[in-house]
């Protein structure tokens, strides 16, 4: 039987707690053990911490990621609240302007929410409803996190609520020691980039966008916080830019004037 040593757990701790602020005690070494024992075997890996020193290397970010959310109860996942994704394709073909569209995922995490964007928006373009060149920047503190969105592999359950006809299009699906991956398409990522960014510090100039995301990581911040960090933010939104946070953070005390347009969305008055 595999033995969780104390340097062991130690490390992947502190990994864990570092990359995306996982918090482990010596309790939950059952649980850690248990289920990635299934994913390290499966790669021929006899030892937890043989798999550890593999996700520890940043040349491999996406096993990485397989293990993270073996670890969580996956609460990143493509086309997260739906109901957002409904209204940007209703709304972004109204605009006015012909100017290519410019996006914004502030917590952009493992990308997908900006790669499920990347997908409304190529539909959209290929159906003539929006201007080609947009772009998409994701960004994050966490820079493991954003070599795991830079290489566009994803375990497939996070993409469970795309639709089987983007799968075709946008995804390759992996084989072998790949089962249970998916790979996006270069042509779907060519117009997403990312870059690692620290909400609470200062980044004037990094807009302006014509839609920004800061959905779900206001919880992290005390009330102070949380204000400033959406007043920053909408510093970079374009007037009559819309501006989404997560359905369940209601609205945020901030400074800067917002127009309620449905609940978790935002518009910039003009």
């Amino acid at each position: 039987m595999d033995q969780f040593t104390e340097i062991t757990f130690k490390k992947i701790s502190t990994l864990m707690y570092d990359s995306v602020g996982l918090s482990y005690n010596e309790s939950k070494k059952p649980l850690i053990l248990s289920r990635l024992k299934l994913r390290y075997e499966k790669l021929g890996i006899r030892r937890l911490e043989d798999y550890v020193d593999l996700i520890s290397d940043e040349a491999n970010a996406a096993e990485f990621q397989m293990a993270v959310d073996l670890l969580t109860t996956n609460e990143t996942y493509f086309f997260r609240e739906p109901k957002h994704y409904d209204y940007l394709e209703k709304e972004l073909p109204a605009r006015k302007t012909p100017r290519p569209l410019s996006i914004w995922s502030a917590a952009a995490s493992f990308g997908d929410e900006a790669y499920s964007t990347a997908m409304l928006l190529s539909d959209l373009q290929t159906a003539g409803r929006v201007t080609p060149g947009w772009s998409i920047l994701g960004t994050d503190i966490s820079h493991r996190v954003l070599l795991a969105a830079k290489a566009g592999v994803y375990p497939v359950d996070r993409l469970r609520n795309v639709s089987p006809e983007r799968l075709r299009r946008y995804c390759l699906r992996g084989e072998g020691e790949s089962e249970g991956q998916v790979l996006l398409q270069d042509k779907l990522r060519e117009n997403v980039s990312f870059g690692q960014l620290n909400l609470c510090q200062d980044y004037s100039g990094l807009g302006p966008f014509d839609v920004i995301f800061l959905r779900n990581v206001l919880i992290y911040f005390d009330i102070a916080t949380k204000a400033e960090v959406v007043d920053r933010a909408l510093t970079q939104l374009r007037p009559g830019g819309l501006f989404f946070l997560g359905t369940a953070e209601g609205r945020v005390k901030c400074a800067t004037p917002l127009q309620t347009v449905q609940p978790g969305v935002f518009r910039k008055p003009e």
